[in-house]
C-alpha cells in the first residue's frame, strides 16, 4: 500500500510534468512571435530615418519580450507579443507616409528657391559686373572672393537643377541650399544688401 508521502510525491511529479509540458508548448509560439516582430522591423528599412520614435517604442517592447523569453516566461511573451507585433507591422506604412510628407516639403522648398534664386543671381551679377568695370573698388569689397563665390554658386545651382530633374530631391535641395549660401557669400563680399533683391 502506498504511503501518503509517496502519493504526494507522485502528484507533485505529475504536476511538474504538466507544467513543464505547458511551458514547452508555449516556447515555440513565443519564439515565433519574437521572430515575426524582428522581421517586421527589418522590413521597415526607412523607419529609423523617418519615424525613429516609433521604432524606439517597438525596440523597447521587443527588449522586454526577449527578457521574458530569457527567463523562460513564455506565457508573458505570448500575452504581450501581439501588441508589439501590431506596432512593428505598422512601421513600414507609417514610414512611407512620413517619407511622402518630407518629400513634399522638400519639393516645396526647392520650388521656393527656384523662384527667388534668379533674382539673387541677377542682383549679385549686376553688382559684380559693375564693380569689375570700375578702376576704384569701394573699401571693404573683396572682388576676387565675390567672383569665386559667384562662379561656385552658379555651378552648384546648375547641378541642383539637374539633380532635381533626375528625381533625387534630397540631394538637389542640399545643392540648392549650398548655392544660395555661396550667392549670399558673394553678395557679402560685394557689400550688397540681398534683402532688396529677394523682395
Amino acid at each position: 500500500m502506498n504511503s501518503p508521502r509517496s502519493i504526494t510525491k507522485y502528484f507533485a511529479l505529475c504536476l511538474f510534468t504538466l507544467l513543464s509540458a505547458a511551458c514547452v508548448s508555449q516556447m515555440q509560439p513565443a519564439q515565433q512571435a519574437i521572430d515575426a516582430i524582428n522581421n517586421a522591423v527589418a522590413n521597415a528599412k526607412d523607419a529609423p530615418k523617418y519615424i525613429p520614435d516609433q521604432v524606439a517604442t517597438v525596440q523597447s517592447g521587443l527588449a522586454a519580450l526577449n527578457a521574458s523569453f530569457a527567463k523562460q516566461d513564455y506565457a508573458a511573451v505570448v500575452a504581450a507579443a501581439p501588441a508589439v507585433l501590431a506596432e512593428a507591422n505598422g512601421l513600414a506604412a507609417a514610414a512611407e507616409v512620413k517619407r511622402d510628407q518630407v518629400k513634399a516639403a522638400m519639393i516645396a522648398e526647392f520650388n521656393g528657391l527656384s523662384e527667388t534664386m534668379p533674382r539673387l543671381m541677377d542682383s549679385v551679377k549686376t553688382r559684380l559686373d559693375a564693380l569689375s568695370k570700375t578702376h576704384r573698388v569701394p573699401k571693404g569689397v573683396d572682388l576676387a572672393t565675390a567672383k569665386s563665390d559667384f562662379s561656385d554658386a552658379s555651378a552648384q545651382w546648375t547641378s541642383a537643377q539637374s539633380t532635381y530633374a533626375s528625381g533625387t530631391i534630397e540631394d538637389a535641395l542640399a545643392s540648392a541650399k549650398g548655392a544660395k549660401s555661396k550667392f549670399e557669400a558673394a553678395a557679402a563680399a560685394l557689400k550688397l544688401d540681398l534683402s532688396k533683391a529677394a523682395g
